[in-house]
């Protein structure tokens, strides 16, 4: 009974064994499972980081062609007022030396100049097309004025 016992206890060790090396195999295919996707997430957020930062490249771009944009915009507004200024004052200065001239500026503009300058308050697209649509044609320029 002894070579039994031994071959039992033998056949014991060796399943045991197996079942260690069986337990180290699981858990080394699972560690590497782990790692791929660990190494997998590192990379899709390199992505993702890198991605980001040319986003925020172009966005410093834009931000800054923008700013720019609007500064040329304030030199040419600020021009265009300190020409308008300089316009303003060169008829007032006309107007001051002409008197023909001061007694046609004084003159109230024709009817159908008014009316030219005449706008509602419009607020939108639809407002703008339907006051279109619901003005007087213009009227050929004649010696008689429109009905």
């Amino acid at each position: 009974m002894t070579t039994l016992r031994q071959t039992l206890y033998s056949l014991a060790l060796l399943t045991a064994l197996a079942l260690l090396l069986w337990g180290q195999h699981q858990r080394s295919q699972a560690e590497q499972g782990r790692t791929a996707l660990a190494t997998a997430q590192l990379q899709a957020e390199r992505q993702r980081t890198t991605r980001q930062a040319t986003t925020i490249n172009e966005l410093e771009t834009a931000l800054q062609h923008e700013r720019q944009a609007q500064t040329d915009l304030r030199v040419t507004h600020n021009q265009l007022r300190q020409r308008l200024s300089t316009s303003l004052h060169q008829i007032e200065d006309l107007k001051r030396e002409n008197e023909e001239l001061r007694q046609w500026a004084d003159q109230p503009l024709p009817a159908a100049a008014r009316r030219l300058r005449q706008r509602p308050a419009i607020t939108g697209a639809a407002d703008y097309q339907a006051w279109l649509s619901s003005r007087d044609a213009l009227h050929p320029a004649t010696s008689q004025p429109p009905d």
